[in-house]
């Protein structure tokens, strides 16, 4: 029988701002993964990095449904907006399970955040509580040493592999190199402040005007 169960993924990240690679994530795993839906989360303050103070959570909601206006598969989330005191993902996935009970949901994270994943609260539980997509970055090389026998025995390297994902019985951890694009929003930040040109071309176009009108990165 068909697995009828919707598929939704959640992307969470400061998304410091929103740019050309985190909506293109979210267009190609739609596909990769026969997705029905995918959905932003911005934290409120990603809980592993103490050291930088992310801008609002207004701010970066707003560019986040700017960016993601223009296709209705990609939605944008308050969860951890709402509830800051509880910014942690092994918090935050329980939540989106109760949401959503007759879904497969995917957990989809970066190249950056995979090779943290030792910092983040509860790590190993959180790899065990529901599907996990990392996405890879061109150039990067991408490790497994740095986990568990028990969680390099779940992954499955999608990389150089074209055809879609079927359901699995239990919870994986699929690599995936669905997007050749390379952007950082900490170099955006940067450009923007120091007044650079072409920065523009790397973040939507509505909010690249959201970033000047509001001179955010100033």
């Amino acid at each position: 029988m068909a697995n009828l169960k919707k598929r939704i993924a959640f992307y969470g990240g400061s998304f410091d701002p929103v740019h050309l690679g985190h909506t293109t994530i979210g267009e190609k795993l739609l596909e990769q993964f026969s997705l029905d839906a995918f959905v932003y989360i911005p934290a409120f303050h990603a809980p592993h990095k103490p050291d930088r103070k992310p801008t609002s959570g207004y701010h970066r909601y707003a560019m986040l449904c700017l960016a993601t206006s223009g296709d209705p598969r990609l939605e944008v989330s308050t969860i951890e907006l709402e509830l800051p005191e509880k910014p942690y993902t092994v918090e935050t996935l329980p939540r989106l399970q109760a949401m959503f009970p007759d879904a497969d949901i995917f957990f989809v994270m970066g190249a950056d955040s995979w090779e943290d994943i030792l910092t983040w609260r509860e790590w190993e539980t959180v790899l065990t509580m529901t599907n996990h997509i990392v996405v890879t970055r061109p150039g990067h090389t991408i490790k497994f040493d740095h986990v568990s026998d028990a969680v390099r025995g779940r992954i499955s390297d999608l990389r150089d592999d074209t055809s879609l994902v079927e359901p699995s019985d239990e919870q994986r951890i699929y690599i995936s190199d669905a997007v050749n694009m390379n952007l950082s929003a900490t170099e955006l930040r940067r450009q923007v402040r120091f007044g650079e040109s072409g920065w523009h071309r790397d973040v939507p176009k509505e909010v690249a005007k959201y970033i000047q009108k509001y001179e955010i990165y100033k």
